[in-house]
C-alpha cells in the first residue's frame, strides 16, 4: 500500500486547521509543534494545498492558514489529490510491469483495491475524521501539552475531562 508520507501529513495538518481555525489563521509552526512535522516540510504542503483552492493563506502578524471551505465539503481525497499523492496498491506503482515487464496474476485485484479505497476516502470528509472520539481524545492531549509548553492556563476540560472540539 503506497500512501506515503506526504498524503498522511498532509491530512494531518487540515485537520489541526480545521480544528483550530475558529480562532483565526492558523500558524504553520504552530501545527508543526503540535503534529511533530517539520515546519519546511509543511510549506511545501501548504503550497501545493493552497494551489488546490484547500486552504487561504494570511500575511502578516497573526497570520497562517485557514480552510478556504467548510470543514464538511472537503474530503480526505480531495487533501492526498493536492499533494500529488496516489492510493496504489499494487507492486508496481500502477504502471503494470510488475512481473517481465508485464501486468502480473493479480495486479487488477490490487488496482481496484486502490480504486476502491480512494471512493472510500472521497467518501470521508475532514468533519466525518473529526467527529471521531479517538480523534478528539488525541487533539485535547495534543492541546493540553501545547499550552503547557507555552504556558498558557490549562482549563478544567484539558485536564481529562471530555471537551467538544
Amino acid at each position: 500500500m503506497r500512501l506515503n508520507a506526504k498524503g498522511r501529513y498532509a491530512v494531518t495538518a487540515m485537520l489541526d486547521v480545521a480544528m483550530h481555525g475558529e480562532q483565526g489563521p492558523v500558524a504553520l509552526a504552530s501545527i508543526a509543534e503540535r503534529q511533530g512535522i517539520s515546519r519546511s516540510y509543511l510549506e511545501q504542503l501548504f503550497s501545493r494545498l493552497r494551489r488546490a483552492g484547500l486552504v487561504d493563506s494570511v500575511r502578516g502578524p497573526g497570520g497562517g492558514y485557514c480552510l478556504a471551505r467548510d470543514v464538511p465539503a472537503i474530503s480526505v481525497a480531495e487533501v492526498i489529490a493536492a499533494v500529488d499523492e496516489r492510493v496504489d496498491a499494487t507492486r508496481c506503482g500502477g504502471s503494470e510491469n510488475c512481473q517481465d515487464n508485464q501486468p502480473c496474476l493479480t495486479h487488477g485485484l490490487w488496482e481496484e483495491l486502490g480504486r476502491e479505497i480512494e471512493r472510500y476516502l472521497d467518501r470521508v470528509s475532514l468533519a466525518d475524521v473529526l467527529s471521531q472520539r479517538r480523534v478528539r481524545e488525541v487533539a485535547l492531549r495534543q492541546n493540553v501539552k501545547f499550552a503547557e509548553h507555552h504556558g498558557f492556563p490549562v482549563s478544567p476540560a484539558m485536564e481529562g475531562q471530555e471537551a467538544v472540539l
